[in-house]
């Protein structure tokens, strides 16, 4: 009865999960997410909810969901995100195929959403960016982006564009982040508005200025979602826009 009187006002959050073909919780495919994302909506006010990927139940999460979190992971994109024609024989990965039309739709509607590192990029290529494959050959950089530090330790600063809604929701014009990615955000960029950078140029955080509420990182701010942290920030601001929804609907 306490958790349900807690919850009673608090905004419906969905977060996308993660996929592993198989791994050490289970040879055969399966979904998985890390805890921070969960428990940093909860903290932030708003009530996390798991999304699967089931094709047919899109329409329902995002009628039952007043704010989305695409997440970070892992996993290939297909060829046509980094600008190369397709092979005959590509598999499109299980994620991206839903990911893809998923956040078309939430787009579609303006649901508030909080893209995270892999969930950022395909925000950005929703709008039609293209990435880079390896920053690290194709730049090139010396700047850690892959994670060379644990995820719980700053890798890198990055510099916040003032006047941005990023910039806003920090607090903060300059900011040390940890990282764990390849990729980066490559050409296609005139439908986004570039909020942070890091020092070798690399994209950092986006957003889409025409919606009500929708940012993205590529860094993990998760790890340091604590009061008082920027990070935490971003999920609090996600929540106060997905409550905002909820009140003008």
């Amino acid at each position: 009865m306490a958790l349900a009187t807690q919850s009673q006002d608090r905004p419906t959050i969905g977060v996308l999960m993660d996929y592993q073909a198989e791994g050490s919780f289970s040879t055969r495919p399966h979904y998985a997410l890390r805890c921070g994302y969960f428990d940093a909506v909860w903290r932030a006010g708003g009530l996390p909810v798991a999304l699967p990927y089931i094709d047919d139940a899109g329409p329902a999460y995002l009628a039952a969901c007043d704010g989305l979190i695409f997440p970070g992971g892992f996993y290939p994109f297909p060829a046509k995100l980094y600008g190369r024609a397709a092979d005959d024989d590509e598999i499109i990965h299980p994620r991206f195929a839903f990911e893809d039309a998923f956040v078309r739709r939430a787009l579609d509607l303006d649901r508030p959403m909080l893209g995270i590192c892999a969930g950022m990029q395909v925000i950005a290529a929703s709008v039609g960016a293209t990435l880079y494959h390896d920053v690290r050959t194709e730049m090139p950089t010396d700047v850690d982006h892959l994670n060379a530090q644990p995820a719980e330790k700053a890798a890198h600063s990055i510099e916040i564009t003032p006047g941005t809604l990023l910039a806003q929701t920090l607090g903060v014009d300059r900011l040390d982040v940890n990282t764990a990615h390849k990729e980066a955000l490559k050409d296609g960029l005139d439908g986004l508005r570039i909020n942070a950078t890091a020092s070798d140029g690399v994209i950092e955080g986006i957003e889409l200025s025409d919606r009500r509420f929708c940012l993205g990182v590529q860094w993990h701010p998760e790890f340091f979602a604590t009061d008082g942290d920027p990070n935490f920030n971003l999920f609090t601001a996600l929540v106060a826009a997905a409550r905002d929804r909820v009140v003008s609907t």
